[in-house]
Parts: structure tokens; C-alpha cells; sequence
């Protein structure tokens, strides 16, 4: 596979996307295109040199002067690597806030299309193959059952030390799901070419196996 080409993957939240992700840029040694990430190296970078939120002028020119990149699992803010320096609450605020600007997102989604064509890069989000890359030579649309999604959710809470109860996270999950169907720019749908896996009673290995061997055959 010596030519460049973009993986997609969609799906609600908790159906596995960054993991399985993740498994597969190892397996198939290409860039994982970390949306979050970039989001967040924006937010580090309005904190860095001082731009508020109703700055716009400000902002719009700094996006001007930004590029992001992702090299062997880094993330590359204008050349310096920021890996660990944008997982700080602070710097998630500041991407969150940041994201609802569509002059943000249309950069971002610019440096995504542009990643994607000069390298093999797989991607995961609400829209990536309906709207980022729509010509993908791969699409794939993960789900799972609700009370599954919200397990998983829980546990990784859990690993991480946050008290929930799987009941709220799964009340979470129902509203996010709402929502993110419902926006009105770019919501979430699977693609008509799009590949559909339920992972419900998938683990990730099975999940990212399949996914190769699709690959592999096609």
C-alpha cells in the first residue's frame, strides 16, 4: 500500500473510535489524526501569546500562522512538539470554547484535508467521512448498544479515578447522542459508503482484525 490514502471513522460516543484508532495507524504505520488534539494546540497557543475569546481579529490572524502535524504518535505545533503541554485542564477549556468559532473549525478541517493528502492518515470523529474527507478510500461507521457505550464510558472513568454512576453516563451518552444528530453543521450520519460495525460484543483487537482484513482485501 505505497499510495496515499485516508481512513474514516465515525460513530456515536463510546463505540471505540480513538482506540480502535489507534491500534490500526500502529498496525498499519500510518499518522493518527488526533481531531481533539488539534483543537487543543489552538487553545494552547491563544493562551501562549494572550487571545481571549472575543478577540476575533486576533484569533483569525493567529489561525493564519498556525500549522499542526502528527508524527509517529506527536503532536507538532508549528514545529515544537506539545504533546504533554495540552493535557491540562486549562488548555481543554480554552479548546472547547475555541471550537464553537467556525473560523476554527474551518482551519482545522483545512489542516486535516491537507494532512490527507500528502500522507496515509486514518481519522476519527462525528463527520469525518461525511465531511472532511467524503472521498475516503475507507469509511467505516462503528456503534454499540447504549448500555454498552455507557459501560465502557464508566469503566474508563473508573481506571481514571472519577467517581460516576453508570446511570448518569449512560443519560450522558443518550443527550450526546441527541445532540450530536441533531446540530445543524455537520452532524452525525453514517455515509452511505460507509462500512457499519456493531462492536457491541466486539473487543478491540476483533474490532481493528476485521477492519485489516477488509482493508487487505480491498
Amino acid at each position: 500500500m505505497a499510495q496515499v490514502f485516508q481512513i474514516a471513522i465515525d460513530g456515536p460516543s463510546g463505540a471505540g473510535k480513538s482506540t480502535i484508532a489507534k491500534m490500526l495507524a500502529a498496525a498499519l504505520n500510518i499518522d493518527y489524526i488526533d481531531t481533539g488534539a488539534m483543537y487543543r494546540a489552538v487553545g494552547y497557543k491563544m493562551l501562549r501569546e494572550g487571545i481571549s475569546l472575543d478577540q476575533r481579529d486576533a484569533l483569525k490572524a493567529m489561525l493564519d500562522r498556525t500549522h499542526i502535524d502528527f508524527r509517529q504518535g506527536e503532536t507538532i505545533l508549528d514545529g515544537e512538539v506539545i504533546s504533554q503541554a495540552i493535557r491540562t485542564p486549562e488548555i481543554s477549556k480554552m479548546a472547547s470554547d475555541a471550537s464553537a468559532f467556525p473560523e476554527v473549525r474551518e482551519k482545522l478541517v483545512a489542516l486535516q484535508r491537507a494532512m490527507g493528502e500528502e500522507k496515509s492518515v486514518i481519522m476519527d470523529g462525528r463527520d469525518i467521512g461525511t465531511n472532511v474527507f467524503p472521498n475516503a478510500k475507507y469509511k467505516f461507521y462503528l456503534t454499540a448498544t447504549v448500555s454498552e457505550r455507557a459501560r465502557r464510558r464508566w469503566l474508563e472513568l473508573k481506571e481514571k479515578g472519577q467517581e460516576a454512576e453508570l446511570a448518569d453516563v449512560e443519560a450522558d451518552i443518550i443527550t450526546r447522542d441527541h445532540n450530536d444528530t441533531v446540530r445543524p453543521l455537520n452532524p452525525l450520519r453514517k455515509a452511505e459508503d460507509a462500512i457499519e460495525i456493531d462492536t457491541t460484543n466486539m473487543n478491540g483487537e476483533q474490532v481493528t482484525q476485521f477492519i485489516l482484513n477488509y482493508i487487505n482485501k480491498n
